[in-house]
């Protein structure tokens, strides 16, 4: 039991790690634009200056916006329990499949553990909704392949 809390556990850092290294991004991208608003002074081309605020005010806006993105996944890592163990697929399982493995969790791409290569997807995605509520022995079709469910933890 031991090595599969391993394996979550580690998953669950990955995912973390991809969340706050975007979170950093973002916050940085917003400190820089606050500091290019703030530093704008009034040039003798007013138009220009308007012009170069709206911008940068609408890149700010944009920056926001991600960053509302990115609590909201962080929202949905800390409601992943690392010590459950599923039957059937659910946010927080890892799914091994005839043809790859999974980590139902956030979309954070291809992560290794040991040596074991995992795809962290969100229950949301294409793949995530097909695999959601499945167990061990069901199959799943996904873009023209046909794969089974070998274990669910």
């Amino acid at each position: 039991m031991e090595k599969p809390l391993k394996i979550k556990e580690g998953l669950y850092s990955q995912c973390l790690d991809v969340v706050n290294g975007r979170f950093q991004t973002i916050q940085n991208t917003i400190n820089e634009i606050q500091i290019s608003l703030t530093s704008e002074t009034k040039s003798s081309a007013g138009d220009k200056h308007e012009t170069g605020r709206a911008m940068l005010q609408l890149e700010r806006e944009k920056a926001g916006n991600q960053l509302a993105e990115i609590q909201k996944i962080k929202e949905i890592l800390s409601k992943i329990d690392v010590t459950k163990v599923f039957k059937t697929v659910g946010l927080g399982s890892i799914v091994y499949t005839s043809q790859s493995n999974y980590f139902i969790a956030i979309s954070a791409g291809e992560l290794t553990v040991d040596g074991v290569t995992f795809y962290a997807v969100s229950p949301s995605t294409p793949i995530g909704q097909l695999l959601i509520g499945k167990m061990v022995g069901d199959e799943v079709l996904f873009r023209g392949q046909k794969f089974s469910i070998k274990e669910v933890l």
